[in-house]
């Protein structure tokens, strides 16, 4: 029997045949954050088709299951849960249930985030204090969480997402918090992929440009704001989170095992120039 026929037996029976590549992901298991919309919902739809077990969580109850229901429509498993992130226990919550559950994981992706945008004249300090704790301290506590049983596991793929932003200034908004924030992303996962590599652990970012998702319908709305991020890109298009699924699923597989400190812009190469 081929390669290609045991991994097709052993994908449901009614998963459709839709992409090449088919069962990268198979016999592997996901924690998935921020699955209710945009990203996170991408990555964690796609790891489920790709054949891994998933466990996502999301403070939006409402969302997390809605994403759960588009899997079991297409024959997939995505097992979600409502959490807050930005806590240590929310944190723990997800990563105790993913080991509860399957044993252990093999893959930690980091989508899920919380930024306030507000130029500097207008931002309080709690503002400012909410964007670190959404968008920095949210990856470090899934990660702390997470160490312990990826070191047992044998190694893992730890993907978080960082920002074009961590490179440069966006126009038209208000965004310096958030910049800081995905910058401190870019750099802690860096001295990760160093702590990890003894133990076989990866860690990676993908840092996009400006992704079409829920979270981005505001900006999106000023025609102004869309052509300054478009002129800035080699190819005139917003991203999508299937962009970033497609990249996730590499560095989540056994493609990239020798790919680690690395951040990958997702931008249309806005960055390059």
């Amino acid at each position: 029997m081929s390669k290609k026929t045991a991994v097709q037996t052993a994908l449901p029976a009614s998963a459709p045949a839709f992409a090449p590549g088919y069962g990268r992901l198979l016999g592997k298991v996901a924690v998935v954050t921020g699955i209710a919309h945009g990203i996170g919902q991408g990555i964690a739809l796609m790891y489920a088709r790709q054949g891994a077990k998933v466990v996502g969580c999301d403070i939006d109850a409402e969302g997390a299951a809605a994403t759960a229901a588009i899997a079991a429509a297409e024959g997939w498993s995505i097992e979600a849960m409502t959490c807050d992130l930005m806590t240590e226990p929310g944190a723990q919550a997800l990563i105790d249930r993913a080991v509860e559950r399957h044993g252990g994981f093999d893959i930690l992706v980091n989508a899920a985030a919380v930024g306030i945008f507000k130029w500097l004249d207008d931002m309080t300090y709690a503002d400012w204090r909410t964007t670190m704790v959404g968008e920095l301290d949210i990856v470090f506590l899934a990660i702390k969480a997470a160490w312990p049983h990826l070191k047992t596991r044998g190694g893992g793929s730890i993907i978080n997402f960082a920002s074009a932003n961590a490179y440069h200034a966006l126009e038209q908004s208000g965004a310096l918090a958030h910049c800081a924030g995905k910058g401190g992303v870019l750099a802690m996962t860096r001295q990760l992929a160093m702590e990890g590599g003894a133990h076989n652990i990866r860690a990676n970012t993908i840092s996009p440009a400006l992704i079409k998702t829920k979270a981005t319908e505001e900006p999106l709305k000023n025609p102004v704001f869309v052509e300054n991020v478009l002129a800035k890109g080699m190819i005139k298009r917003l991203g999508t989170p299937e962009d970033a699924a497609w990249l996730a699923t590499f560095l989540a597989s056994d493609e990239s095992t020798w790919i680690t400190g690395a951040d990958f812009n997702l931008d249309g190469g806005a960055t390059a120039w």
